[in-house]
């Protein structure tokens, strides 16, 4: 008798243990947080009323499932090249219905195609996640997350956590260049924009950190002038819009600065600036040296550079994915997200600055 009742003892202690390991964060994996606009979106505008969405073939054409996931790619997109190339689970978007439970302390996405800095960009787009709503997402988020493991777990998974924000091209491209004579455009010199939009990105960032932020790459603009949809409405041959190019060049360089000048403040190397703006050129300019046919017509559209309008089940579509840079009129093809991943986790200070990802992991699995 003493016999099978020490046995059912042990048998409940070992499901207890079970159960709590279930529930603890596994301490080699790190949690991973996403901000931003459709270039990292996986599928939250899917949950809003907004005409930025992805949803619809052949969207996802190349995911693991081949169906449409809300991601504005082929296939994968940044954040999860970065979680596969990390060994985690791809982040789920956070509006989505199964983002509860364990599934939390992997991290959350909660960036929405359209949004820019400004809260008056991508406003065509009507219900669209702002970037103060992300940041209020993300306090909701720590809230819940709480209840799982408790305050000082989650300040730990939030602070050792990794962090993508991706902002910037839709404030030229959906707000300053969205239409001739655009209020920002007719309220601001290109010059001054810029200046207004870097110290509004200050803020976003200072909020970022204040929540908990510890490790936080930021993207600069791509060639923004290059993408089909820029080819299709402003050039004649097939050169990347001049004004665009000009607007990325006086934005990226301002972007590093304030990030340099953030790190000192704090004293500490939170912000790292994604050169993204020569990661794309790289391929844009010799896309026949990174194994593409042509980086100036997108896969999926319709008309000049099949870069006008959406990309829909009745739109011209390649045989091949791999074989161009663009996937639709503005978004990189999975192939090239993945050379753009390979860049932030392994290039030197021409395209990461202070320090590309491997560094930082190799860093911060030591301490």
């Amino acid at each position: 008798m003493g016999c099978s009742f020490s046995f059912s003892a042990l048998w409940m202690a070992f499901s207890l243990v079970l159960a709590l390991s279930a529930m603890a964060p596994r301490t080699d994996a790190r949690a991973f947080f996403v901000f931003g606009d459709s270039l990292v979106d996986s599928g939250n505008n899917n949950y809003l009323v907004t005409s930025a969405r992805a949803d619809s073939p052949p969207y996802g054409i190349d995911y693991p499932t081949h169906r449409p996931t809300g991601r504005f790619s082929n296939g994968l997109n940044i954040p999860d090249i970065i979680s596969e190339q990390m060994g985690m689970e791809p982040t789920m978007a956070y509006l989505n219905p199964l983002l509860k439970g364990n599934n939390l302390l992997v991290g959350a996405n909660f960036a929405s195609a359209g949004v820019g800095i400004l809260n008056d960009t991508g406003i065509q787009f009507l219900n669209i996640i702002r970037i103060g709503k992300q940041l209020e997402y993300f306090q909701q988020y720590q809230t819940r997350v709480s209840r799982l493991i408790g305050p000082t777990e989650t300040q730990r998974l939030v602070n050792e956590a990794l962090v993508l924000i991706t902002l910037g091209g839709n404030d030229f491209v959906n707000n300053y260049y969205l239409v001739p004579f655009s209020a920002r455009s007719r309220q601001f010199s290109l010059p001054d924009y810029v200046r207004y939009l870097i110290s509004e990105y200050r803020k976003v960032l200072t909020r970022l950190y204040e929540l908990g932020a510890r490790r936080v790459l930021v993207t600069g603009t791509g060639p923004m002038g290059c993408v089909p949809a820029e080819l299709a409405q402003r050039s004649r041959t097939g050169e990347c819009a001049v004004e665009l190019q000009r607007a990325a060049s006086l934005f990226n360089p301002q972007l590093v600065q304030m990030l340099n000048g953030l790190n000192s403040e704090i004293g500490s190397d939170i912000f790292i600036a994604a050169n993204t703006m020569q990661m794309n050129s790289d391929f844009i300019t010799n896309p026949q040296a990174y194994g593409f046919v042509t980086s100036k017509i997108a896969c999926c559209g319709q008309g000049p550079y099949n870069g006008v309008g959406l990309c829909t089940p009745l739109s011209n579509l390649c045989p091949n994915r791999d074989l161009y840079a663009f996937w639709d009129a503005f978004h990189p093809s999975e192939r090239a997200n993945r050379i753009v991943v390979q860049q932030i986790l392994t290039g030197d200070d021409k395209y990461m600055n202070p320090m590309n990802l491997s560094t930082i992991l190799a860093l911060d699995s030591r301490n």
